[in-house]
C-alpha cells in the first residue's frame, strides 16, 4: 500500500491564447524563452514531476517568477495543468467535475494565503466557521469545532472581535484556523507569512510546526525563503523557471546541492542547524569510542542535529559512538573536531 498523498505526475503549465494546441507540438527540450519567442505562449510549468508523502510537510520554494505558486494552483486547481495528472490518494484530481472538485475543496483539503481573505463584518469565531456553514454544519456544531481551533492556534479570548481589532499576525491565525476548522487531510500554504514582521513570522512558523507536530496533516508550503523552507520541511522542492532543480531533504540539500542554482541558495546557511551526526560522523572508530558503545553511554543517535549536541562535545575531549536510531547499531563517531568545523563552514 503506497503511503503517497499526492502525486504530480509531468506537469506543464502554458498561458497563452491556444495553449492546448501548442503542447501538443512542443518539443520538450526547449527552453521557456525559446517556447514564448516561437509560439508567443508562456511556459510557468515545465514537466514537473515529484510525490509527497502522507502526513508530511512539503515545501516549494524559488524566487519570484520561478512558477511555485502556479505549480501549486495546478495541485487544487485553481488553475487547471495544460497537461499533466495530479493525483490524491490515487484520484486523478485532473479529471474531476465541478461538483467532485467543490467536494474536495470543502472536505480534503484547506488552502491558506498570504493576504488573510478574512470577512471584516465576521467576527472570529464567525470567520473561523466560515468553511462548516458553506458544508452545512449547525450552528453549534460550528461554534464548538471553531472554538477548538481558535485555542489551538492561540487566539482564546478574541472569539468575539472583529479582524480589524487584530494584529496581522493574529488575522493569520484566523486563517489558519478557518483552515483547520473543517478538518482538511491536505493544507497548501501560498507563502503565509511574508508579509509578517520577523518576530511574529517566527512565531507563526513556531505554532505551526507544533500543531503539525499533534495533527500529522500533509502540507504543501509555499516560500521564497530558503531558511524558512529548512526549517519548516521535511522535504523541499527548489525551483527555477517553471522546473524543478532539485528535491531532497534539507539536510540532502545543504549537503549536496546539484546545481549552482541550488548552492547559492545553502550558501548562508549554517550547516550546524541542518546536519545530522550521520552526515558529519567518522566512520572509522578508535578503540575509546567502542569501549564507549560497549557499555552502552554517552551514545548519539544519527539523526541528531549537529546544533543539539555543541554543548556536549565542545567542552569534551572524548569522541563519542554514533548509534542508528533504529537498530542501535555503531555507525561511527563524533568529536569536537568535527562539531567545530561543521560550524565554521556556512556553504
Amino acid at each position: 500500500m503506497t503511503n503517497q498523498k499526492i502525486t504530480c505526475s509531468n506537469i506543464w503549465k502554458l498561458f497563452g491564447p491556444d495553449e492546448k494546441r501548442i503542447m501538443k507540438d512542443l518539443d520538450p527540450n526547449l527552453s521557456i524563452k525559446e517556447v514564448q519567442e516561437s509560439t508567443g505562449h508562456v511556459v510557468a510549468v515545465k514537466n514537473v514531476s515529484f510525490s509527497i508523502e502522507k502526513g508530511e510537510t512539503f515545501v516549494v520554494m524559488g524566487l519570484s517568477g520561478s512558477g511555485k505558486s502556479t505549480l501549486v494552483r495546478c495541485i487544487s486547481r485553481l488553475i487547471e495543468p495544460t497537461s499533466g495528472t495530479v493525483k490524491m490518494d490515487d484520484v486523478d484530481v485532473t479529471k474531476m467535475n465541478s461538483r467532485e472538485l467543490l467536494d474536495l475543496r470543502r472536505n480534503k483539503m484547506s488552502m491558506v494565503f498570504q493576504h488573510f481573505g478574512l470577512f471584516p463584518h465576521r467576527t472570529v469565531i464567525d470567520n473561523i466557521a466560515y468553511g462548516l456553514e458553506v458544508r452545512g454544519n449547525k450552528r453549534n456544531e460550528r461554534i464548538e469545532k471553531s472554538m477548538e481551533v481558535l485555542k489551538m492556534v492561540g487566539l482564546d479570548g478574541w472569539q468575539n472581535n472583529y479582524p480589524r481589532e487584530l494584529s496581522g499576525g493574529m488575522q493569520q491565525r484566523v486563517g489558519l484556523a478557518r483552515a483547520l476548522a473543517v478538518d482538511p487531510e491536505i493544507l497548501i500554504f501560498d507563502e503565509p507569512f511574508s508579509a509578517l514582521d520577523p518576530l511574529i513570522r517566527r512565531e507563526m512558523q513556531d505554532e505551526l510546526l507544533s500543531i503539525q507536530e499533534k495533527l500529522k496533516k500533509t502540507m504543501v508550503f509555499i516560500t521564497h525563503d530558503f531558511l524558512e523552507a529548512i526549517k519548516m520541511a521535511d522535504h523541499i522542492a527548489i525551483m527555477k523557471d517553471g522546473e524543478v532543480s532539485q528535491v531532497g531533504t534539507p539536510e540532502e540539500i545543504v549537503a549536496n546541492p546539484k546545481d549552482q542554482y541550488v548552492k547559492d541558495f545553502c550558501e548562508d546557511v549554517p550547516k550546524y542547524k541542518v546536519l545530522s551526526a550521520a552526515k558529519v560522523m567518522r566512520k572509522e572508530c578508535c578503540s575509546d569510542t567502542k569501549d564507549f558503545y560497549n557499555l552502552k553511554t554517552n551514545c548519539i543517535f544519527d539523526n541528531s542535529k549537529i546544533e543539539t549536541l555543541i554543548d556536549k562535545l565542545v567542552d569534551s575531549d572524548k569522541a563519542f559512538p554514533v548509534v542508528c536510531s533504529d537498530t542501535g547499531d555503531l555507525l561511527g563517531e563524533i568529536d569536537r573536531a568535527i562539531v567545530m568545523k561543521s560550524m565554521k563552514s556556512a556553504s
